[in-house]
């Protein structure tokens, strides 16, 4: 294993995230949100948010305002209806990378709305992902929006560049945000024994959305399981059974590097 020094690793377990739970949504905040504070618990690198939200058919996160934060939605099952000030519209479904860029001041809903996609009662389900905030360079940007498939690239079963700032992954970046300190990466490893290195950076967040893995210097990590690691990287994350996992790879952390 090759690290930049001294690693420090911080396991968080799933089942003491902080949670809202209402009749329409079940939501777990990795870092504090809300309603939920905690002091100690405010961010990880540039990383400030990391959601997980199950939501049922019909219901959804109403039109609500945004600023400054580029905000990148990961879809684990089911599909979301997204629509903004900016005219954009669209359903996210897995498989298909999106970002949103607050900037100056943008408005916008996500709903679960396979039941007017379809009416069949198989269709309407409800739609489970990952929501995750990363502070971008500067304050005033114009909004933005993007989304690229990538479900093409994550059936190779290693890490996938999702979405990025950091000029090494120009190339092969699917959707960029305007962080350049920062990538999401993420791994769809198909059954037991798949295995990923982690990339190396001052901070990596290591989330298990799905499945069960070993990972060097952690042990076993279950779904919803998170690996906050500084001055590290080069661990082997290896599956236990199907996984998907999303790695945060941050140059900075908020307030200088």
């Amino acid at each position: 294993m090759s690290t930049l020094t001294t690693p420090h690793i911080d396991i968080h377990r799933g089942g003491d995230r902080m949670k809202t739970r209402v009749s329409w949504l079940d939501s777990k905040h990795s870092f504090s949100f809300g309603e939920h504070y905690d002091p100690d618990n405010t961010h990880h690198g540039l990383l400030l948010v990391n959601n997980e939200d199950i939501v049922l058919p019909g219901e959804g996160f109403e039109t609500h305002p945004h600023r400054d934060m580029e905000i990148v939605t990961w879809v684990l099952s089911g599909s979301l209806v997204h629509q903004d000030s900016l005219g954009h519209s669209g359903v996210i479904y897995p498989g298909l990378a999106q970002r949103m860029s607050a900037g100056t001041g943008i408005l916008h809903s996500e709903k679960n709305d396979s039941w007017r996609i379809s009416n069949a009662p198989e269709h309407q389900e409800p739609v489970h992902f990952v929501q995750m905030w990363v502070v971008p360079d500067e304050s005033g940007l114009t909004p933005g929006y993007q989304q690229l498939e990538v479900d093409d690239e994550l059936a190779t079963g290693g890490l996938v560049t999702v979405a990025s700032g950091l000029p090494r992954y120009r190339d092969r970046t699917a959707i960029a945000i305007a962080s350049s300190h920062s990538a999401l990466h993420v791994a769809r490893m198909p059954g037991e024994a798949a295995e990923i290195r982690l990339p190396e950076a001052p901070y990596l967040h290591v989330f298990v959305a799905r499945g069960e893995v070993e990972m060097e210097g952690a042990g076993t990590l279950y779904e919803g399981d998170a690996v906050r690691l500084a001055r590290s990287g080069g661990q082997r994350v290896t599956a236990n059974a199907p996984s998907e996992i999303l790695v945060w790879e941050m140059h900075a952390r908020l307030g200088g590097q």
